[in-house]
């Protein structure tokens, strides 16, 4: 999945083969949510490890269909099906994981 971060504070990513953008500041996510969400959201912020937190706030900042995506992505890899994957040795751009 892209992303990029522009300065305005939003996070640019493909959801569903659209393209999106999603707060990308704690501030954005928190504002985004209803009262209930946001308290919940605060005590986890405040729990999550430094090098958790960028994760967590992915999670929290995007929204539901991507989790459903990523969801769906997982299960299908856990099955076995491989297809739309590329193996990490291909990320060279030579097609067969040729020397680096």
């Amino acid at each position: 999945m892209g992303q990029s971060v522009d300065e305005a504070g939003t996070w640019t990513t493909v959801i569903g083969g659209e393209l999106v953008e999603v707060p990308a500041t704690i501030e954005g996510i928190r504002a985004t949510l209803s009262p209930e969400r946001a308290a919940e959201f605060d005590l986890v912020i405040a729990r999550t490890h430094v090098a958790k937190l960028p994760q967590v706030l992915a999670d929290w900042a995007l929204p539901p269909e991507a989790l459903a995506e990523e969801d769906e992505v997982i299960a299908r890899l856990k099955a076995g099906d491989h297809s739309d994957s590329v193996p990490q040795d291909d990320f060279d751009g030579d097609g067969g994981g040729g020397e680096r």
